[in-house]
């Protein structure tokens, strides 16, 4: 940003990355509305293309139309990456070699990677929580000890660039986050 640009007229590329099924919807259209009515450019990006099935746990919630593949982007392309939950979800995710690069690179730039519910184990795959006090869904907490990272059970957790929270009750405190994020990514 140059000395003359109002600050306010910066756009953010944030990209919502998930498989092809089983995303929690409330995880992704919460922030993906607190990231657009900010005026940011949000992207979903999946393993592959056409629409992603979304759900309200586990009872089928409606689709969302895929921008881009993970084969298609990289991290130098994304400002802010989101990682939403859901239990099918980051585990199909994390399957997908070009997603869990995708995520390495951006904490290894040092770029704002947010997490919530059962995404976590994207960020083990990627082996990025070694070293990092992080949050989740419970039943992650043990997976989470065994790759490095310190567990705790709080609404929303920040370790050098890296955000968890651990279900939709944490939304407003990780859109918030989110919105942080992408202020300091300007």
């Amino acid at each position: 940003m140059t000395e003359t640009q109002d600050d306010t007229t910066d756009t953010s590329t944030v990209v919502f990355l998930v498989a092809g099924e089983g995303i929690e919807r409330v995880e992704l259209t919460e922030p993906w509305g607190a990231v657009t009515e900010a005026g940011h450019t949000a992207l979903l990006v999946s393993t592959s293309d056409g629409e992603v099935d979304l759900v309200d746990h586990l009872t089928p919630a409606g689709t969302q139309a895929v921008d881009r593949t993970t084969a298609d982007v990289t991290a130098a392309d994304i400002d802010v990456l989101v990682l939403p939950g859901g239990v099918a979800n980051p585990d199909a995710l994390r399957q997908d070699q070009y997603a869990v690069t995708m995520v390495r690179e951006m904490v290894e730039a040092g770029k704002p990677v947010l997490a919530i519910c059962h995404a976590p184990w994207v960020l083990i795959e990627a082996d990025v929580v070694r070293g990092r006090r992080v949050t989740s869904y419970p039943s992650l907490r043990t997976d989470l000890v065994n790759a490095g990272a310190e567990w705790v059970d709080e609404e929303l957790v920040s370790s050098d660039g890296v955000f968890t929270s651990r279900n939709p009750d944490d939304l407003p405190a990780f859109c918030d986050a989110l919105l942080g994020a992408i202020r300091g990514a300007d």
